[in-house]
């Protein structure tokens, strides 16, 4: 029985740590659109710290759109929220909006 309840935390801390580590992934980071480039599919971004891709410093940074629509909405100047995830090829966004 205390084997089944030691196995049982021990899954339950394993999911909330996964949890967790997509959620930092996910979170919103706050920046501002410096260059677009739509034959691409990039836009550079001026960011603050995006502590769940490791970046712990803001910096300028050229990212792929994972939708290149979002593109079209956005211009140079704009401030936006975004969130983004690293693959092999690099950083992409996957979600984007004007801040407000």
């Amino acid at each position: 029985m205390n084997r089944i309840i030691r196995i049982g935390a021990v899954l339950a801390l394993t999911v909330g740590l996964a949890t967790a580590a997509l959620a930092a992934q996910g979170a919103a980071i706050s920046g501002e659109v410096k260059k677009i480039d739509e034959g691409s599919g990039k836009i550079t971004l001026k960011h603050g710290p995006a502590t769940g891709l490791g970046m712990d410093e803001p910096m300028t940074m050229v990212y792929r759109v994972k939708d290149p629509a979002v593109l079209k909405q956005v211009k140079v100047g704009d401030k936006v929220t975004f969130e983004a995830e690293e693959a092999a090829s690099g950083y992409t966004v996957t979600k984007m909006e004007k801040a407000k």
